[in-house]
């Protein structure tokens, strides 16, 4: 038929040849040619037939090998509900290659791999949550698949999640319960109302008479025995019965209703007492060696011995030794401890604290232990003291230490916030003071203002202080001259009721401090004593400041081991007031707290005067006597100079005629009140200001080509500080002069900021103490 078809067309195509060249020629070659491709093609087909189309057969077996690689069983199965494919993890699980959703895991299971199969033929996929297959739990996913999606895929995983009470079931009822039973094992799991939810075959047997005894639901207790010598055994066997050990395993601690499994082992070799003999003498001789405080109680709570650890711990001495636990701590605690003792003699096993007040020490807690004891005769309950007063100091000083960091972090930040604000006040005070004189209707209330703003500014510095954040400008000079300097202050201050007497040692070597904040620290103390005698009897007294030299001898006498052992600078300040009380000794220099009354005191001005000294590398002690008055001893160390210090020029201050100067300078601030009076006042001095608002658009105006002769920036800014600004244009411009300015302590900066040809200036600062800074940076041309 093919070859009569080729014919066929052969003819018909030399036709139209001929027709369309006129040339018989040209056709006949043209039939020859077709006829020959034809014969070609026929030869080609008979060589190499083609091979016959089995479309839709699929390889199943191949696919099932395919699938065991996943550590999931996975089932395929068309739209007649048969089973094509599944691995070998599948058939383990549903014995046999079930055809799913009918498996072998109950009817309400099914129901759900049935409502989930719907899901996946109508939506595409469907779930079952937490299967239960025997002892595991199986998460089941169910998707619509294949080329005309005309098979489900089911897959079968372990869910995620352990039962562990379950299991603990499983073990002591099945077969491993059996096996422990083989080794000599009862295996119990006792719900916390003391009944029983499971046991193994060898329990049954021997509590109950047979194995098959249904003991589940049975108080457990009950099933027992324990004989005046603490020998626990079954109440079947009675008192020739095997001793028993009981080794309890709580299974989950933190839910409310946990069973208990607890594991019953025959004991021939239990410990037997004679009950009137009370606790064995090896064991009494035995706690009477251990370093640990321990006492024993019998069933009705009265002592039966305390060790010599004991007695110490619970503040005795040389009293009677107590009856009962509860004659040991103060009477809101007695109902506790008697309800704990009666409860764990009672037969509770576990041991427990609880916190009680002796009352010895009733302004402490201790921890008091006590456990359950078996087998020691009268003896049916331990009793453990713990001294944690050195525990409860630490936790104290941790406590003050984290409050004092949170409080110093505190007003560090509000000092910074407010001495921007206070900068920006001062500045622009003494821009107006430049356009005013003396006689001038607004002259004395701008003056007013920058007298209140710089009063605000020791406020801050009085904030900084006691955070030990504040700015020191620190001078080498002599005690007793700072003493000198502020004994005309304080005998206005201490009024006429109170006497001043100041003794200077000899031989005192100078120290380095801020003299400003050495005065502070002086008052401070003064005012304070002055109080603690005004409040005494007589309404007054004498208050004695003395300054001597301390050796390294005498400081290694002191045998302080906070202070190290160095020379120091000395001084005492000593008053005849009320003195200190000795529970508040150990927390005045902590801020806020006083012992004046409302409206009397801050609580600051202790804490202040701490953190001056440890600001200055010195030491404070307080030493007090209630009715003798209190001592305050400040310890500075000696001061030794450089010569290359020694030598170096005394720079003088400048003058205001010489504050005005040339050249650009790059202000970076972040805060627009500070910047923009800033600006004003160098450009009020000569100098052409340009300004950046970060430490990114700073490095933008350098990149510009500019040429800056001086660059001023604060230290904190957002996303990029000063410290790290600077030195990217260092890199730039090794020469570049810096000029830091903040509102926190330079020393606090100090590690940051640590690069050459650069000054740091406090905030809040003047337009004077401004330009001079730049001046000196910048020097004429």
């Amino acid at each position: 038929m093919l070859a009569l078809i080729a014919v066929g067309a052969g003819l018909l195509s030399a036709a139209l040849v001929l027709w369309a060249l006129g040339s018989m020629a040209a056709a006949a070659g043209w039939l020859a040619a077709v006829i020959a491709l034809a014969a070609l093609l026929y030869l080609y087909r008979q060589l190499y037939p083609a091979m016959p189309a089995t479309a839709g057969a699929t390889d199943w077996s191949l696919m099932r090998e395919a699938a065991e690689s996943d550590a999931t069983a996975i089932a395929i199965t068309d739209r007649g509900g048969q089973l094509v494919c599944a691995n070998d993890l599948f058939g383990v699980w549903f014995s046999g290659f079930s055809t799913p959703p009918a498996l072998p895991v109950g009817e309400a299971a099914i129901a759900r791999l049935t409502e989930a199969a719907r899901a996946a033929w109508r939506d595409g996929a469907g779930y079952v949550d937490r299967l239960a297959r025997d002892t595991i739990q199986l998460q089941v996913e169910v998707v619509r698949s294949g080329r005309s999606e005309d098979h489900l895929i089911w897959r079968f995983r372990p869910a995620i999640g352990f039962d562990i009470v379950a299991e603990a079931r499983r073990l002591v009822s099945g077969g491993g319960g059996d096996r422990l039973g083989e080794s000599g094992v009862m295996a119990v799991l006792v719900g916390q109302d003391g009944r029983i939810r499971a046991a193994n075959r060898v329990f049954a047997q021997r509590a109950a008479g047979r194995a098959e005894a249904a003991v589940e639901g049975r108080s457990f207790v009950n099933l027992l025995q324990t004989d005046a010598g603490g020998v626990v055994r079954l109440a079947r066997e009675g008192a020739g019965g095997i001793p028993l050990r009981l080794v309890q395993v709580p299974l989950e601690r933190d839910a409310a209703d946990s069973p208990t499994l607890i594991f019953l082992v025959d004991d021939d070799a239990a410990p037997r007492i004679d009950a009137e003999a009370g606790a064995a003498p090896h064991l009494e001789a035995l706690l009477s060696m251990l370093p640990f405080a321990l006492a024993l109680a019998d069933r009705d709570g009265r002592f039966l011995f305390l060790n010599a650890a004991f007695l110490k711990a619970a503040g005795v001495g040389d009293a009677p030794p107590p009856v009962y636990p509860g004659d040991l701590v103060v009477r809101e605690d007695k109902a506790a401890v008697a309800d704990a003792v009666r409860r764990f003699a009672a037969g509770q096993h576990y041991s427990g604290d609880i916190a009680v007040r002796l009352r010895a020490r009733p302004e402490e807690t201790v921890a008091l232990s006590i456990a359950g004891a078996r087998g020691l005769g009268e003896a049916a309950v331990l009793l453990s003291l713990k001294d944690n007063s050195e525990e409860s100091k630490l936790k104290r000083q941790v406590a003050q230490a984290t409050k004092m960091q949170a409080v110093g972090q505190l007003a560090g930040g509000v000092a910074h916030d407010f001495n921007n604000i206070l900068t920006a006040i001062i500045g622009h005070c003494d821009l107006m003071l430049m356009r005013h004189t003396p006689g001038d209707s607004d002259y004395d209330d701008i003056q007013q203002v920058k007298a209140n703003s710089n009063r605000a500014a020791s406020l801050t510095r009085q904030l900084l202080a006691f955070s030990r954040q504040q700015t020191l400008r620190p001078q080498v000079l002599q005690l007793p001259d700072v003493v000198s300097d502020v004994s005309s202050l304080l005998k206005r201050l201490l009024g006429e009721t109170i006497t001043l007497t100041i003794n200077h040692g000899r031989n005192l070597a100078p120290v380095r401090a801020d003299p400003g904040q050495l005065e502070q620290v002086i008052v401070n103390l003064a005012v304070n004593a002055r109080d603690a005698m005004q409040a005494g009897s007589e309404g007054g007294g004498t208050l004695t400041l003395q300054t001597y030299p301390v050796t390294g001898q005498d400081s290694r006498q002191l045998n302080n081991d906070i202070m190290p052992v160095g020379e120091y600078t000395a001084l005492r300040v000593t008053d005849t007031g009320v003195g200190i009380p000795a529970e508040h000794l150990a927390k005045i220099f902590e801020p806020f707290f006083t012992t004046k009354e409302v409206g009397k005191g801050t609580g600051l001005g202790l804490s202040t005067v701490y953190g001056i000294v440890k600001q200055s590398g010195g030491f404070i002690f307080a030493e007090s006597e209630e009715g003798k008055g209190t001592s305050f001893v400040l310890y500075l160390p000696v001061h030794r100079a450089d010569p290359a210090e020694a030598e170096a020029p005394v720079r003088e201050k400048a003058r205001t005629g010489e504050l005005w100067g040339s050249g650009t300078i790059l202000l970076v601030e972040d805060e627009d009140m500070v910047r923009a009076v800033a600006e004003r006042a160098l450009t009020r001095h000569g100098y052409k200001v340009v300004t950046a608002t970060n430490g990114e658009e700073a490095l933008e105006r350098l990149a510009e080509g500019i040429t800056v002769d001086l660059l001023i920036s604060d230290v904190v800014m957002p996303t990029m500080d000063g410290p790290t600004m600077a030195r990217e244009a260092r890199a730039r411009h090794p020469d570049l002069p810096l000029l830091f300015m903040s509102g926190y302590a330079e020393e606090q900066l100090r590690k940051s900021i640590d690069l050459d040809r650069m000054e740091f200036l406090p905030k809040p600062f003047s337009v004077q103490q401004l330009a001079e800074a730049a001046r000196k940076l910048i020097e004429p041309k």
